[in-house]
C-alpha cells in the first residue's frame, strides 16, 4: 500500500497504460483522479472502481481543462503524484510532408499538454509538502525507426522536459522522472482513426508478432509492465530518483538483432568466418 492516504492524477487513464496504471495506484492505496476525452470508458471504470477512482473529462490540449482536473483532485484532498500520460500516434507524415497544423496538433497533444500538466500540478503539490510525477515519453525519443517523425520527436522533448523540471522543481521538492515503454499491446496508433475495433485488434496482434521477433524479450509489452514502473517511480521507494528515465522496452534499444540473437551473426562474426 505505497500510496495510502496519497491522491494521484493519470490523464488519458480510461484505456491501455493510463488505464493500467490508475488501477494499480488505487489497488496500492491511492485515491485517483483520471482525465481522459473517452467519456463512456471513463466513466465505466470510475463505476467499478469501489469509490477509488474518479472521472473527470479532459482533452489535454485545453490548457483549461488540464488545470481543473488537478484542481479537482486538489479539492478533494491534496495532489501527491501525477502520470502525465495522454497522447496518441500523432501525424504520420514524414518532415518534407507534414503541414504545419498537423506538426503544431501533435506537439500540443503529447509535449505541450506535458508541460501544462506539470505546470499546474507542480504549485499543488508544493502546499503538500512534495510529491512526484512522472512523464511518458517513448522508446521513440532514443533514435528512429520506431515511430512517426512529429511524435518521436514530441516524445523527445518530453525526456529532456523532465530534467529540466526535476531542476526547477527540487526546490519544492517534487521530482520528475520519465518512463519509456517500447511496444505496448495498446491503440496509441489506432485510436484516433476511424477503424474498426477488429482491426484495431488485428495491429495489436501484429505488434505482439513483431515484437517477440524484434527484441530480447520475446513478447509484446504489457500496460502493466509500465503501470509497475510508474507505481516505482511515483512512490517513496524512488526518493532518491529524479531527473532520469527509465526504459522498460523488452531490451529493443540494446542493440540490432545480430548483438543479442547468437543466431544471426553480426558484422564482426561474419568477418571473422570469412577470414
Amino acid at each position: 500500500m505505497r500510496f495510502s492516504g496519497k491522491r494521484a492524477v493519470v490523464t488519458g487513464g480510461a484505456s491501455g497504460i493510463g488505464r493500467a496504471t490508475a488501477l494499480r495506484l488505487a489497488e496500492e492505496g491511492a485515491d485517483v483522479w483520471i482525465g481522459d476525452i473517452d467519456e463512456a470508458a471513463g466513466q465505466d471504470l470510475a463505476a467499478t472502481s469501489n469509490g477509488k477512482i474518479s472521472f473527470r473529462r479532459c482533452d489535454v490540449t485545453e490548457a483549461d481543462d488540464i488545470r481543473t482536473l488537478m484542481e479537482a483532485a486538489d479539492s478533494a484532498g491534496g495532489l501527491d503524484v501525477l502520470f502525465n500520460n495522454a497522447g496518441a500516434g500523432g501525424a504520420p507524415e514524414k518532415i518534407d510532408e507534414i503541414s504545419p497544423e498537423d506538426w503544431d496538433r501533435t506537439q500540443s497533444l503529447l509535449l505541450r499538454s506535458v508541460a501544462l500538466g506539470i505546470r499546474y500540478a507542480a504549485p499543488l503539490m508544493a502546499k503538500r509538502g512534495g510529491g512526484a510525477i512522472v512523464n511518458t515519453s517513448s522508446v521513440s525519443a532514443l533514435g528512429t525507426g520506431y515511430a512517426p517523425t512529429a511524435y518521436s520527436t514530441a516524445k523527445a522533448g518530453v525526456l529532456h522536459l523532465s530534467k529540466m523540471a526535476a531542476a526547477d522543481l527540487a526546490k519544492i521538492n517534487v521530482r520528475v522522472n520519465a518512463v519509456i515503454p517500447g511496444f505496448i499491446t495498446t491503440n496509441i496508433f489506432t485510436r484516433h482513426l476511424e477503424v474498426p475495433e477488429e482491426q484495431r485488434e488485428r495491429a495489436n496482434q501484429i505488434i505482439a508478432q513483431v515484437a517477440a521477433k524484434a527484441q530480447p524479450v520475446a513478447r509484446a509489452g504489457r500496460p502493466e509492465d509500465i503501470a509497475a514502473a510508474v507505481a516505482y517511480l511515483l512512490s517513496d521507494e524512488a526518493g532518491f530518483v529524479t531527473g532520469t528515465h527509465l526504459v522498460v522496452d523488452g531490451g529493443i534499444t540494446i542493440g540490432t538483432r545480430p548483438s543479442w540473437d547468437p543466431e544471426q551473426p553480426g558484422l564482426f562474426a561474419a568477418l571473422e568466418s570469412f577470414l
